[in-house]
């Protein structure tokens, strides 16, 4: 039989009981839902399927438990720093939008490259062409590329193509003779 988990008395299994019933938050409450049922006698299978963690998350919880005691199962995700600053703060960002509002003074149309080339001049430092695109769709703007024109033949192909292939595409039509509507062809 497989070893049980040993669960430490910082609390009484009537005190997680009622701080899993009690939780607000989500994360919170499942880890007291974890560690009340280890505390009961129940396995890290049962409890995995229970719960929807994995194993090696509950033996993570559970040495974060016995070690340091019930202040590790709050949801801690609230006390990271928030990531890397963002590249342009908000006063360079309206700079951004006013920039996109006219044509980019290399012309043509913006695109991530032309945004990315302008944000580097404006922050001194390279920029992907990546970023630039991010901060293009961030404006909400979008790609515009013109449609490609129909480019119209010269009078002379014209001449060319309706000698080489519309006399056959008459006397095609002429062999055929014209079905009308609802007819069942030939048989």
């Amino acid at each position: 039989m497989p070893k049980r988990i040993k669960i430490e008395e910082h609390l009484s299994l009537d005190e997680l009981e009622i701080r899993y019933r009690q939780a607000k938050e989500g994360v919170e409450r499942t880890h007291y839902q974890i560690i009340w049922l280890l505390a009961k006698g129940l396995g890290t299978k049962e409890v995995a399927t229970v719960t929807g963690y994995s194993r090696n998350w509950i033996y993570e919880l559970v040495w974060g438990y016995n070690r340091i005691g019930p202040g590790t199962l709050a949801d801690q995700r609230n006390q990271n720093q928030g990531g890397i600053e963002p590249l342009l703060d908000d006063v360079q960002q309206a700079y951004l939008w006013q920039a996109l509002q006219e044509p980019p003074a290399e012309g043509g149309l913006w695109n991530g490259r032309k945004v990315a080339d302008w944000i580097s001049q404006l922050i001194g430092r390279r920029v992907s062409r990546q970023r630039g695109w991010e901060y293009f769709k961030q404006m909400r703007y979008r790609l515009r590329v013109p449609r490609p024109e129909h480019t119209e033949p010269s009078l002379q192909e014209q001449e060319e193509w309706k000698k080489k292939f519309g006399d056959r595409s008459r006397t095609n039509q002429a062999n055929q003779p014209r079905l009308r509507r609802g007819s069942l062809g030939n048989g």
